[in-house]
């Protein structure tokens, strides 16, 4: 299943991304939210609209989480690339909801900070809610899909602040997108790329993720409850850089597509 969320009549609206004659269109509108279905996305009602192909339609960030819970320093050439060590459990940190950011969005550099960077990344969207998981315990039930993220950070200012509350949250830091995609198997393996004007800046796998997403998802459960439509960032490649206003940012999942912003001083 492929879905987005995109604007209608002034409407917001979930709707199932299709193949038509080689080109991706929405079909039909979901009448509930995927993450109103408790994982269960097959038995969701539908009703059919005039097609509306995906490059044509103002496409909103895919999820309403009530938080998104990020990964730092998943893979290893990163922190190294950063000067930091290889954490010996899953680093955490939020950015809030107001960060978020639609597919074709602007991402704006604040004043305060000198050097703005990309971080491209494979973001889990789930499914139902996810507490206290048992060791061992699988987490594939309670992830609805992935999507495309982009974890833009005011790298300035996380150097200088031991919380990162403000270098990772601040308004339009966040872009999410363009689709939600089941049947990923980031076990055995999605590639990430990231491209700024067209140059290639990151290329990873899921591969090389310090610890599975099994392992991030549980840990997580651990201290905190996932919600429905909550998003787990899962960390991004060696290869992060400064982006200046007019540049354009491409992040590219391997199977679900690439979400592309541009940039702009604030």
């Amino acid at each position: 299943m492929k879905y987005c969320r995109f604007q209608l009549n002034g409407e917001a609206h979930y709707g199932l991304v299709e193949s038509v004659a080689g080109r991706d269109s929405i079909l039909r509108i979901l009448v509930t939210a995927p993450e109103e279905s408790d994982g269960d996305v097959e038995g969701l009602r539908t009703r059919r609209i005039e097609p509306i192909a995906l490059d044509e339609a103002t496409l909103l960030p895919p999820a309403q989480p009530s938080k998104i819970v990020c990964v730092g320093r998943n893979y290893r050439e990163h922190a190294a690339e950063l000067g930091n060590e290889v954490p010996t459990e899953p680093l955490l940190f939020f950015k809030p909801s107001s960060a978020l950011l639609a597919p074709g969005g602007i991402v704006k550099r604040p004043k305060i900070s000198q050097r703005v960077d990309y971080e491209g990344e494979l973001c889990v969207v789930i499914g139902k809610k996810c507490h206290l998981l048992a060791d061992g315990e699988d987490v594939r039930p309670y992830i609805l899909g992935y999507t495309c993220l982009n974890d833009v950070t005011m790298r300035d200012v996380q150097r200088k602040e031991d919380q990162w509350a403000r270098a990772k949250g601040f308004d339009t830091s966040c872009p999410v997108g363009p689709l939600v995609v089941d049947g990923l198997d980031p076990w055995a393996g999605v590639g990430v790329e990231t491209r700024v004007n067209g140059a290639v800046r990151q290329s990873g796998n899921t591969r090389d993720f310090i610890f599975p997403l099994d392992v991030v998802i549980r840990f997580i459960s651990q201290a905190m409850t996932l919600l429905a439509g909550d998003l787990v960032a899962t960390g991004t490649p060696a290869g992060v850089g400064p982006v200046v206003a007019g540049d354009v940012m491409e992040i590219s999942v391997e199977g679900v597509g690439t979400l592309r912003n541009s940039v702009a001083d604030e």
